[in-house]
């Protein structure tokens, strides 16, 4: 994600338009962030035991979409950076997600492997 991240980021800069790389960068780091958080709280449900999750784990899951939602609404309404950036950067781990998928998918081809 974080290279897909850099990619859009440098393909903004390269386009000469420098506002949109912020705008895309912040969005990206918003999504990476809760997508991080998400991870977190599956591996800590995953693990705990007797159902003890901590509570910084629930905290972040808790806060994930207001800190998402609150980002975004002041970027739209301040028009401090370009909200359409701000929109792109939220959907990298989607992408992230897909180029994955694909990859595993191309692996699987490779091999021949379809299981048993």
């Amino acid at each position: 994600m974080g290279s897909l991240a850099g990619l859009g980021i440098l393909v903004f800069l390269v386009l000469g338009q420098a506002r949109m790389a912020g705008a895309f960068a912040v969005g990206a780091g918003i999504s990476i962030l809760g997508y991080h958080w998400l991870a977190q709280a599956v591996k800590a449900a995953l693990n705990a035991v007797e159902g003890s999750v901590p509570k910084r784990v629930l905290l972040n899951l808790v806060l994930r979409y207001p800190i998402a939602f609150g980002a975004v609404l002041i970027f739209y309404e301040t028009h401090w950076l370009p909200f359409t950036g701000v929109l792109a950067g939220l959907f990298v781990p989607v992408a992230g997600t897909l180029v994955e998928s694909l990859n595993l998918v191309g692996r699987l081809i490779r091999t021949g492997y379809y299981g048993a």
